[in-house]
């Protein structure tokens, strides 16, 4: 069953490219970018799964939260359409 997540990182290389860690976070199919370095997928992998792929794509000294997301939610001026995110989360935020 499909779930939702939220991904979100501090990238400690200033500069470093990091179009890996991007594509694979695109790889999902369902994602939205919600701040420069947060963003929402939906998966029905586990937290874990998700953290191990993603940790492949930074470095060691980067940091990487991943975790259930779920409604009640609350945000302003996200990255992503406001009416995606509501949509999002009230399908796969249970």
């Amino acid at each position: 069953m499909n779930k939702c997540y939220i991904i979100s990182y501090d990238l400690m290389a200033p500069g470093k490219n990091y179009e890996l860690l991007y594509n694979t976070i695109k790889s999902y199919g369902t994602w939205g970018k919600i701040t420069e370095s947060c963003w929402i997928i939906v998966t029905a992998l586990p937290a874990t799964a998700i953290r191990d792929r993603l940790a492949l794509c930074i470095d060691r000294n980067d940091r990487l939260f991943v975790s259930r997301l779920a409604m009640p939610a609350a945000w302003r001026n996200t990255k992503a359409d406001d009416v995606w995110v509501k949509r999002i989360l009230e399908t796969y935020g249970q």
